[in-house]
């Protein structure tokens, strides 16, 4: 079961408690400045990031700006320039991506793009349709098996390549006899990273920009499978008054996607350079003396979230003080938009938390609703709390689609729910914070 913080006190002391967590917060949000913001986020997100991710020392590029920030800010550090470094494996892209059919060039990044753990190759061949009786007819897969793949650039839907895992390994095999491989997606095209590699080239294309009359197609893709890439977590913190040995802490990931060749990239600005310009103004706000928290309060900055939660990972498996003094911890991502208010993962699990932050928005009413959500392993959150630590995952609902393609850029952000959210934490914060003599059951 989740440990329970205390109880709120009963009323009037409760109304005069938020009464002061109103006052005491509210001529710092007053002089909160968006334009900060959204500088921050078009930093981030800007070219010469290029993505954050893991060609042109993007994720590099991130931190050195992150750890500015800290030493502007004048973080402490647990380790030397805020920096805790770790590698991964990675599969990148850093040069070319074009794919032609029938002599018509696609777009990359808005018609195509690269499978996750696609190879290398350049290839020009026939195309050639799978053939979807293998799913019904046993003898339609046997003569699949006996077909000879080489020199050819096989197509297939989407929900084809789903039903391939259904079938034995050796369809799957065999299809790595191919020149190069091309799934057909439906709807949006949706990029993520990997840590493998494919022997051939794979494509995913948009099924709207595909000519099913195309009979030839020419692929070139350079593909590199980066081993022992360095990166890092920023970790800074404020000490408490009270208690400097307890900790509450704010997360956020600050890596995102990268390159594809030399013309696209996935600037990421809602995920998650909203949720790193939330943590960098949480940080500006109680770096201020007088607005030191009694708890001591840690900004972790994780590395590699989009490559699996690596850094946070990282992180609980070397932590720089023990998991057992975070009294809780809040994770940032997704927060550009807002306008249909906040989910928060382990809402049901923490309810009594959950409750705190329910009456806190309703007396503030900071943001339009808060919609409680169970365990999920969708974020920096999850590696502490699955190491009992007490985590809620806060992230924005309605407004913009775009996720992890190249559409995620600053100028669609809204916005709407950013000021609301940060009262909210730091009311929240503040809470946790004023309770930090009160016994624990």
């Amino acid at each position: 079961m989740p440990p329970n913080l205390p109880a709120f006190c009963p009323k009037p002391l409760a109304a005069l408690a938020l009464s002061l967590l109103l006052v005491s917060v509210g001529n710092a949000v007053r002089g909160q400045d968006m334009g900060k913001v959204r500088e921050t986020i078009t930093i981030l997100a800007a070219p010469d990031m290029h993505g954050r991710g893991y060609v042109e020392q993007g994720s590099k590029r991130a931190a050195t700006y992150l750890r500015r920030r800290f030493r502007a800010l004048k973080l402490h550090s647990f380790t030397r320039q805020y920096a805790q470094d770790f590698t991964i494996t990675v599969n990148t892209f850093p040069g070319a991506f074009s794919l032609g059919v029938d002599g018509r060039l696609l777009q990359p990044g808005t018609d195509f793009i690269a499978d996750p753990a696609s190879g290398a190759g350049r290839v020009a061949g026939p195309l050639l349709p799978l053939d979807t009786l293998i799913f019904t007819s046993e003898a339609a897969g046997q003569r699949f098996l006996t077909q000879s793949l080489s020199g050819q650039v096989v197509v297939l839907r989407q929900r084809d390549a789903d039903r391939l895992r259904t079938l034995p390994d050796a369809f799957a095999a065999h299809l790595n006899q191919a020149a190069a491989l091309i799934t057909l997606v439906p709807d949006k095209l949706t990029a993520s990273l990997a840590d493998t590699q494919h022997a051939q080239p794979r494509l995913q294309v948009l099924a709207k920009r595909w000519s099913g009359r195309g009979q030839q197609a020419a692929v070139q893709l350079d593909a590199r499978l980066e081993r022992q890439y360095p990166t890092q977590n920023l970790i800074g913190y404020v000490p408490g008054r009270v208690q400097p040995d307890s900790f509450l802490v704010v997360t956020a990931h600050y890596d995102h996607l990268g390159r594809m060749g030399k013309k696209t990239f996935f600037p990421g600005a809602n995920d998650n350079a909203s949720g790193t310009a939330m943590l960098l103004t949480l940080a500006e706000y109680y770096a201020k003396p007088e607005n030191q928290p009694a708890y001591s309060i840690a900004f972790m900055a994780f590395g590699a979230e989009e490559a699996g939660l690596l850094g946070s990972r990282h992180y609980v498996a070397h932590p720089l003080f023990p998991l057992s003094r975070i009294r809780f911890l809040i994770n940032m991502d997704l927060l550009g938009t807002g306008e249909e208010g906040i989910t928060v993962v382990n809402g049901k699990l923490f309810e009594r938390q959950f409750q705190q932050l329910t009456q806190l928005n309703a007396t503030g009413r900071f943001v339009p609703q808060l919609a409680a959500r169970g365990r999920a392993a969708n974020s920096d959150h999850f590696p502490f709390a699955e190491q009992g630590v007490p985590t809620f995952f806060f992230y924005t609902r309605g407004g913009i689609k775009a996720y992890h393609d190249i559409y995620d850029r600053p100028d669609t952000l809204p916005l709407t729910g950013f000021l609301g959210i940060f009262k909210l934490t730091t009311r929240f914060l503040n809470l946790l914070g004023g309770q930090a003599g009160a016994a624990q059951p």
